[in-house]
């Protein structure tokens, strides 16, 4: 992990790119990393596998919400988290993509939680799903 600021979405996509590299997956996961108030991540990488069958995480699920709100009130008071879903497969953002991108900001909003421009990737790309991305879906 950097010991550097994460101050913009490209700070932050630069990271999960580090971390990530080489790209290549066989299985789905989301990743969470904490950022403190002024923009230094703590030190843990959190994976958590999903069924490459999950459609997207319930932003309701309370195993989620605890773990944000645990994390911003206990080891990163004040803090936000950023994510990332990774996927096997190749390409540009999917629907499945925007789907968990959507739900992980909901989520977060849920939780109280300042949530940074989620990210996904897969065996060759490393994208953001900017908000906007998401609003494709109800076109």
């Amino acid at each position: 992990m950097t010991d550097d600021r994460i101050t913009s979405q490209a700070d932050l996509e630069q990271v999960w790119q580090t971390l990530m590299e080489p790209l290549g997956f066989t299985r789905t996961s989301l990743w969470m990393v904490f950022l403190h108030p002024d923009g230094r991540p703590h030190k843990t990488l959190i994976e958590v596998p999903a069924p490459d069958d999950m459609v997207a995480p319930d932003p309701t699920a309370p195993e989620l919400l605890d773990l944000l709100e645990e994390w911003t009130t206990e080891q990163v008071p004040g803090g936000r988290v950023a994510f990332l879903r990774t996927r096997p497969g190749r390409g540009g953002l999917d629907r499945s993509d925007r789907l968990w991108a959507a739900a992980l900001y909901a989520a977060a909003q849920l939780a109280g939680v300042p949530c940074e421009v989620v990210h996904a990737a897969n065996n060759d790309r490393l994208l953001p799903v900017p908000l906007d991305e998401i609003d494709i879906l109800s076109a």
